[in-house]
């Protein structure tokens, strides 16, 4: 009987100590994570709008693609997104709006799509600059050969910034 229950007891104890191990790492490790974040943030948002303030917005607006909200004191809004292209949760961008609520730039945080392919999205800037200046969700655009559901995932993360930005304006010009 012994002989069955020591593997048990001794796997079950190895189990608790990495699993405390693992607690312990991520208190150690969680404020740092959240500061390398902000700054990739705010550096993204400087690519977008150059040396600028941010705020970011609280704001509840029933789409789980949206990450952060930020308003800089010149009323131009970062929206960040991330969503599925070819990968899922693959496309993590910003969108930038300016203060007439038109898409001004795009910025990528991190892209998961196949590179040489679906990668084409952030390194193609014609593909891009087709969704410059559009201030409602647009029925038609250019996808790249080859990069489709890539292209599809961008056009999806830039109408919900449109639509998050539209039917939220005040909140977040005014939060």
């Amino acid at each position: 009987m012994k002989d069955k229950i020591k593997p048990t007891l001794v796997l079950t104890v190895i189990c608790v100590i990495a699993s405390l191990l693992l607690v312990f790492a991520y208190e150690l490790t969680k404020e740092s994570i959240a500061e390398q974040k902000a700054d990739k943030f705010n550096t993204s948002v400087e690519a977008l709008f150059g040396k600028t303030e941010s705020k970011v917005v609280q704001l509840k607006c029933g789409y789980d693609e949206i990450q952060t909200i930020a308003v800089t004191p010149d009323k131009k809004t970062v929206i960040q997104i991330c969503t599925d292209g070819y990968s899922k949760g693959g496309i993590n961008i910003l969108v930038g709006i300016d203060e007439n609520g038109a898409v001004s730039g795009i910025e990528f945080v991190s892209l998961g799509e196949t590179p040489g392919l679906g990668s084409k999205v952030r390194d193609e800037a014609d593909f891009r600059k087709q969704f410059y200046g559009l201030t409602q969700p647009s029925d038609s655009f250019d996808a790249i050969s080859g990069a489709t559901f890539s292209s599809k995932g961008m056009k999806h993360a830039v109408d919900t910034a449109l639509k998050v930005y539209n039917e939220n304006k005040e909140a977040i010009i005014g939060g």
